[in-house]
């Protein structure tokens, strides 16, 4: 008995798992969104399809082609990553996991049929946590209480196998975003030759060295530091929008090589467009820091403006590359200019270009906060009229700031107002 259990044990080692995703280097391939109704409106919830749950459609369904190109048996659709796949396909999933998919028969475009929408119907509690590159949890300090426990993101996704049970197609628990078949699903899959699919191995040894999961923790410990102490602080501030969808860039020369921005809704409808990562650590160190000492902070009363954000990108990639903009950011009172485009007509100077003054102070609004690691700067950013621009290079700061301080509105950037000179 004793080595029947081994024999088993040993066999769900072995076993390999993959996880299914898009091959996005197929030449010239189509795009597929979300599926629409008969009515042609969007289904309500995108994601219904990674629930693990069966669904039931009053109508059929149909799939748009977002960008029209080369027709594939394969295709994660729209943000909820449906799977869509052709006849060849369909009968794969049927023949060999037939208890872990439901097919739902969708049209595509005016594409020649039969396609199927897969929902699979597994959710399999399997992530090794310590196998796997990275694991991000949902906190409750995330202010999302119903994705508290759950996986915030995964990276270089590994599993254990002896949990997986009898499942050939199914969805990771916590992180259904991954779609993950059996090796013989995967043969079957290439043996048709399926157009469109694409394997990662989620089983075996990491690709990660322990040197490299040692600093990687390390890096997350510094993050989850950082990160929970700048909210919290944003926090004091006003009502941060959770929901906001703004730009986060990976790369540049920002200290954690993050680039964020983040919304605060404050009091008398205005709101408060902030970099997030100018105060990172500097990843290359992996030592504790505040990085540039500052953050940037711009108040606008106009509603549903969208510019802030462009402008305080480019302002911040000024200074990231520049340090002799960052001092006096950091300590005093710094004029600039940056690249106007897109951005609203009458902040343009005859160059196209749009300035700005840092650093100007506000009763409302703190100078400073403290982080783990350091005092950080919060500088304010002032949009200047074309006239002000010119009153400045002519009679200096001083008076403009007097004149800015006497007049509404103050330290708040607008792009539709009277100058003060």
């Amino acid at each position: 008995m004793g080595h029947e259990v081994i024999a088993e044990r040993e066999s769900l080692v072995t076993m390999r798992y993959f996880e299914l995703i898009d091959d996005l280097y197929v030449p010239d391939r189509w795009s597929l969104g979300d599926p629409i109704d008969a009515s042609g409106r969007e289904v309500a919830n995108p994601w219904m399809f990674r629930k693990g749950e069966p669904v039931s459609l009053e109508t059929p369904l149909k799939i748009p082609v977002d960008h029209s190109g080369q027709s594939l048996g394969f295709t994660l659709a729209g943000i909820g990553l449906a799977p869509v796949v052709h006849a060849e396909a369909a009968a794969i999933l049927t023949r060999l996991a037939p208890e872990d998919v439901q097919l739902l028969s969708v049209t595509v475009a005016a594409e020649p049929g039969p396609y199927s929408l897969v929902n699979v119907l597994r959710l399999v509690r399997c992530i090794d946590d310590e196998a796997s590159e990275e694991v991000l949890y949902w906190k409750p300090e995330d202010g999302r209480p119903e994705k508290v426990g759950k996986y915030r993101d995964v990276a270089g996704l590994r599993i254990d196998p002896t949990k997986v049970g009898d499942a050939k197609v199914f969805r990771t628990w916590g992180w259904t975003v991954a779609l993950i078949v059996s090796e013989d699903i995967k043969d079957a899959l290439e043996h048709a030759h399926v157009t469109g699919v694409k394997f990662r191995e989620v089983t075996g040894p990491s690709e990660v060295s322990p040197e490299e999961r040692e600093r990687n923790r390390k890096l997350q410990a510094l993050y989850d530091r950082t990160e929970t102490a700048r909210t919290a602080f944003w926090r004091t501030l006003g009502t941060l929008d959770e929901n906001a969808i703004l730009p986060i860039v990976v790369g540049g020369g920002w200290p954690a090589r993050r680039q964020v921005w983040r919304v605060i809704h404050r009091p008398e409808g205005r709101t408060l467009f902030v970099t997030d990562g100018l105060s990172d650590f500097f990843v290359d160190t992996v030592e504790p820091s505040v990085g540039f000492g500052l953050e940037l902070a711009l108040e606008t009363d106009e509603p549903q403006a969208k510019w802030p954000v462009t402008l305080l990108e480019r302002i911040a990639n000024e200074l990231v590359g520049h340090e002799h903009l960052r001092e006096p950011a950091r300590t005093g009172i710094l004029s600039m200019e940056v690249d106007g485009e897109r951005m609203p007509e009458p902040l343009l100077t005859k160059e196209g270009r749009v300035a700005v003054l840092l650093g100007m102070d506000t009763p409302t609004l703190p100078d400073h906060f403290t982080m783990p690691d350091g005092q950080v700067r919060l500088v304010t950013v002032k949009t200047l009229m074309p006239r002000e621009l010119t009153y400045l290079l002519e009679h200096g700061r001083e008076e403009l700031l007097h004149r800015f301080n006497q007049s509404p509105p103050g330290h708040l950037s607008k792009a539709w107002r009277q100058p003060v000179v």
